[in-house]
């Protein structure tokens, strides 16, 4: 069995204050793909590089206090990849790959934190231009191995995916646009949204918004995915939502896959 677990942090070392590191130990994890570390390796050396038995492996943002993304793995990966367009969106942090390529078969854990677009009209600009180089890297990705991206990819699909769509529709994460580019890379483009496979039910969410009482009244959206190839997909057991604890704004998601590395 193949244990992969995702969690936005907000903060690596404001979520640790809150009790994540002792959580990770029990979770049993092979692997945990982590997003908004929101630090730099001067900030985990020491204290991060290694969480619940596994090795990290980190694409820090330049600027400091900003985004980045992790992967902790329990095998040692036969490759790891930071970054994955060689400009605007490598500058910030977001996409670490491990490779984990056999004889028999090349297979790809990839950690991504997609842009949020809900402080600006700019940076909703730049999550357009993101989707449009992310879409055609995972096409390319997909042609030639096997994967599960994981991650807090800032929407929610359909309208099961967040409390209050109604409201919703005009906001970025929820927009007719993003929702087209889900859509298309689930028909289209061949890859599985996991969670969707083994859950269909609704008031499944992984994001609350700090405003208000959100939490308190399970006002939520299902924002945090992980998305793999046919054959992998198709070997998901088990899924989990980890709700008992608080360690950011974001819930982590654990699924079980019937193979091991």
């Amino acid at each position: 069995m193949f244990r992969l677990v995702t969690l936005n942090l907000n903060g690596i070392r404001s979520a640790a204050d809150k009790g994540f590191l002792e959580w990770a130990a029990q979770t049993g994890a092979d692997c945990m793909g982590v997003q908004e570390v929101k630090a730099q390796n001067e900030h985990v050396a020491g204290r991060f590089e290694n969480v619940a038995g596994m090795d990290g492996h980190f694409h820090y943002a330049e600027k400091k206090g900003y985004s980045g993304v992790g992967l902790y793995t329990r095998k040692a990966p036969s490759d790891v990849i930071a970054g994955f367009d060689g400009g605007e969106f490598d500058t910030e942090g977001r996409y670490v790959e491990a490779r984990f390529d056999t004889p028999k078969r090349k297979f790809s854990v990839i950690s991504c934190y997609f842009p949020s677009g809900s402080s600006s009209e700019e940076r909703q600009l730049a999550k357009f231009r993101f989707l449009g180089c992310m879409y055609p890297h995972l096409m390319a990705l997909k042609a030639e191995r096997e994967f599960i991206l994981v991650g807090d990819i800032n929407i929610a699909h359909q309208a099961i995916d967040l409390k209050n769509w109604r409201s919703n529709q005009k906001n970025s994460g929820f927009t007719p646009e993003e929702r087209a580019w889900m859509t298309t890379l689930l028909t289209e483009g061949g890859l599985v949204d996991v969670f969707r496979t083994l859950n269909p039910n609704p008031d499944q969410y992984t994001w609350w918004s700090n405003r208000g009482q959100a939490w308190a009244k399970n006002v939520g959206w299902r924002i945090d995915y992980q998305l793999a190839t046919p054959g992998i997909a198709a070997t998901a057991r088990r899924e989990s939502i980890y709700l008992d604890k608080r360690f950011s704004d974001h819930a982590p998601l654990t699924i079980d896959y019937d193979f091991e590395l």
